[in-house]
């Protein structure tokens, strides 16, 4: 029998995200946690294992109460959680150490030992080097360092996953990774098989026991048991569902179903996605585009990341303009920038604050190019703007010359109540740019593929298109993107050849010299 409710939760960086939903997809309450993240030494991030399982209890327990609903009509849990990140467990699905997330950094030599060895995962998994913070290379170091963890680790699994053993009274033998999680290893997997690649763990020197299973985001992974159902006021036997990583999921729950389809998450780190047909390795071998697996079987979800997008902005307000917190600055501002041309009489901003990522420039620090004296705040503005949309338009055009459609982009995060930043965008990328009349991202997709892996829905694409809907289109003007590409083009040649000397000449300066000391 189909039951009313179903629960997701997503354990992010920052926090984690509990929520309940009827069979309809209507939100019936929701939590939210912080998480604490420790800083042990430079370059080093580790997150307490239980912490996540404590909120995920927490926020369980807090819905239930607040929804008042019927423990009896509970069908099903799903989860996401941080892709990259990993945490070693015994036989008993005890922690033998703190989780370590994608922000950690200390598995620097061990990314040095790789230096020359067969790249077979550019082709198999997608991506092209390893770095420090992958999952596969902070199991190297855990082994190296970690005598703990040489002599009792069973298993390593993620942190939404190590949850889920909980919730179920799982042991390490019962150890399961989806397919969307795994993407967050980066390196180690065949992206077309969706498994463990033998050979990559070979070259890796991994042990192979030591890996979960690899299982669809939809499978029933485990039940309730009675001494978690106990705590959090449910009852025993409500199937597990296995999940799916953030980023997926977060795409699942905006409403991206279809190949041709993008979405950008307009927050702090200005993160990009996009739904394609298959792996190309042509892509590939630029290095800009992190591969990954989408919670559909039939699709890639390739993606990529300004670190300092929305971060850019914020410091804008915070810094200069000193006005921290100060949500209206950036209405005030946006009103400015649509009295500026499109181009912002060639105010450049190039948004590195924390370098650039995609691709890889370690030296590149935030800049502007072609201030003059007539400039004002409202072409500062745009220009910030403007650099963004400039390098989701750098991704765009990479995936169309390798022939794959890029139709429609849906935005979430606090950008995206811009509507100037959200035209620009559809201008740039010659596309349409859709907001959903709800953003409850990662947590919906939760509840969706919950009540998919039990069976109460029967098309998870189909569903999710009745469950989300849109309320604004930004379609694009030609003129506007005739203007954008020839921009572009004058852009990207000052940006790849004196801006990239000068980002090198600039970082000389922070290595070889020492400012006096102030008065």
């Amino acid at each position: 029998m189909t039951k009313r409710y179903y629960i997701g939760y997503d354990c992010g960086t920052m926090g984690t995200k509990v929520a309940m939903y009827t069979i309809d997809g209507e939100l019936v309450t929701d939590a939210y946690r912080e998480h604490e993240i420790l800083y042990p030494k430079p370059g080093w991030a580790e997150m307490e294992a239980e912490q996540f399982y404590r909120v995920v209890a927490e926020g369980i327990k807090e819905c239930v109460t607040k929804g008042k609903v019927d423990p009896d009509e509970v069908g099903g849990i799903s989860c996401s959680g941080i892709i990259c990140g990993i945490v070693p467990i015994d036989e008993d699905w005890r922690p033998l150490g703190p989780y370590i997330p994608y922000l950690d950094g200390r598995a620097q030599k061990e990314v040095q030992e790789l230096k020359g060895v067969d790249p077979l995962w550019a082709e198999e998994s997608g991506n092209a080097e390893p770095a420090a913070y992958m999952p596969p290379i902070v199991l190297k170091w855990m082994l190296a360092n970690n005598p703990e963890v040489r002599k009792n680790a069973k298993k390593v699994v993620g942190c939404a996953h190590y949850v889920m053993g909980k919730l179920g009274g799982l042991k390490a033998k019962d150890a399961f990774v989806d397919w969307a999680h795994q993407s967050g290893w980066i390196i180690g997997f065949d992206a077309r098989k969706r498994d463990w690649s033998e050979k990559q763990i070979d070259l890796l020197g991994l042990p192979h026991e030591m890996l979960p299973r690899v299982v669809k985001p939809w499978d029933v992974v485990g039940e309730l048991c009675a001494e978690e159902a106990a705590k959090i006021g449910l009852k025993p036997g409500i199937p597990l569902v296995a999940g799916a990583g953030d980023i997926m999921q977060s795409c699942l729950g905006s409403g991206l179903t279809d190949v041709g389809m993008s979405f950008d998450v307009a927050g702090t780190a200005s993160i990009a996605a996009f739904a394609l047909s298959d792996v190309n390795a042509a892509i590939t071998k630029k290095k800009v585009l992190v591969n990954a697996m989408n919670t559909f079987e039939d699709q890639y979800l390739p993606w990529a990341f300004i670190p300092a997008g929305g971060l850019s902005l914020r410091w804008y307000r915070d810094e200069i303009l000193r006005k921290p917190g100060v949500d209206e600055v950036y209405r005030e501002l946006d009103k400015l920038a649509e009295k500026v041309p499109a181009g912002s009489d060639y105010a450049m901003f190039f948004p590195f604050l924390q370098g650039r990522t995609s691709p890889s420039w370690s030296t590149a620090s935030g800049t502007w190019l072609g201030l003059r004296g007539s400039n004002q705040a409202g072409h500062m503005w745009r220009s910030m703007l403007e650099s963004i949309a400039f390098e989701y338009m750098h991704w765009t055009h990479m995936l169309r010359d390798a022939g794959f459609p890029v139709n429609q982009m849906i935005g979430a995060g606090g950008g995206s109540h811009s509507r100037i930043w959200n035209q620009i965008k559809a201008d740039m990328m010659n596309l349409d740019y859709l907001i959903p009349s709800q953003s409850e991202g990662a947590v919906l997709g939760n509840a969706l593929l919950a009540a998919y892996g039990v069976g109460a829905i029967k098309d998870m694409k189909e569903t999710i298109k009745k469950w989300v809907t849109f309320k604004n289109t930004f379609k694009p003007r030609a003129e506007a993107t005739s203007f954008y590409e020839k921009m572009a083009q004058k852009r990207n040649e000052i940006l790849n050849g004196p801006l990239l000397d000068c980002f090198n000449l600039v970082q000389s300066l922070h290595d070889d010299l020492v400012p006096p000391a102030s008065t």
